[in-house]
């Protein structure tokens, strides 16, 4: 049987959990997401054990700055009172950029390339970010179905359109950050086989393996650029997100 590039993405059942209909089988998804959590979990207690040093090394370093980043990303997308989020948003941000960047490593699993995965973890922050926002706001939330200024005759229009624009938000967060995350590994997949074919075949194509191979070399880097990036876009929406529901205009 011939591989294909999306063979990479193949969900295999590791431990299988069966309880009446319902299947929690622990796969190879699940085991790369645990991994990525210990990992975190390990760096952050490490570089925090005793408080810190007051001369930094290169991991605390690594995670000051990204504590930073993420803190001014905060405050800019939403303020003061923002701050009180700032634990979901930077776990968010840690999660979805160390589960990325493992899925570079050869021969291992990206979960975040599949919907499953992004789109569960985008419906339930869409979910709680809208609790938020009932919580702060009351049925007031509710006012920016009709914004201001629209005529009343187009309000039974708007009131549909803005209900659906918003409840689209859960889908988009979730199918970019999949999209880009299968569409990288997906092309790297297809380049570096027929690299290998090429040089396989030998000849002058065994030589002019080398352009094909640049290629894959290139685009894993810009891959590992998509996958810091893809985890910022998240982040940086999901601010934009709790910023309109704390802030209703």
């Amino acid at each position: 049987m011939i591989s294909t590039p999306l063979e990479q993405f193949t969900i295999v059942s590791f431990i299988p959990l069966h309880l009446g209909h319902y299947y929690l089988n622990f796969t190879n998804s699940s085991l790369y997401m645990l991994l990525a959590t210990a990992l975190v979990s390990t760096l952050l207690y490490a570089v925090t054990r005793q408080g810190g040093f007051v001369v930094p090394g290169r991991w605390q370093s690594l995670v000051e700055m990204i504590y930073e980043f993420v803190v001014g990303l905060v405050s800019e997308q939403i303020g003061t009172v923002g701050r009180r989020y700032f634990p979901l948003i930077f776990t968010t941000f840690l999660f979805l950029l160390s589960t990325n960047l493992i899925g570079m490593i050869p021969y291992s699993f990206t979960a975040t390339s599949h919907m499953v995965v992004t789109f569960g973890l985008s419906l339930s922050l869409f979910v709680g970010v809208t609790l938020i926002g009932f919580q702060t706001h009351g049925l007031h939330f509710l006012s920016f179905l009709l914004p201001k200024g629209a005529p009343l005759a187009l309000a039974p229009l708007l009131v549909v359109l803005e209900l659906v624009s918003y409840s689209f938000r859960a889908v988009s967060l979730g199918v970019r950050l999949f999209a880009n995350m299968m569409a990288g590994h997906t092309l790297v997949k297809i380049l570096s086989g027929f690299a290998w074919t090429m040089l396989s075949v030998g000849g002058i194509l065994a030589v002019a393996s080398v352009v094909p191979f640049g290629v894959v070399l290139a685009l894993t880097g810009l891959e590992i650029g998509v996958a810091c990036l893809q985890a910022y876009v998240f982040t940086i929406l999901l601010c934009i997100y709790l910023n309109d529901a704390i802030n209703l205009h």
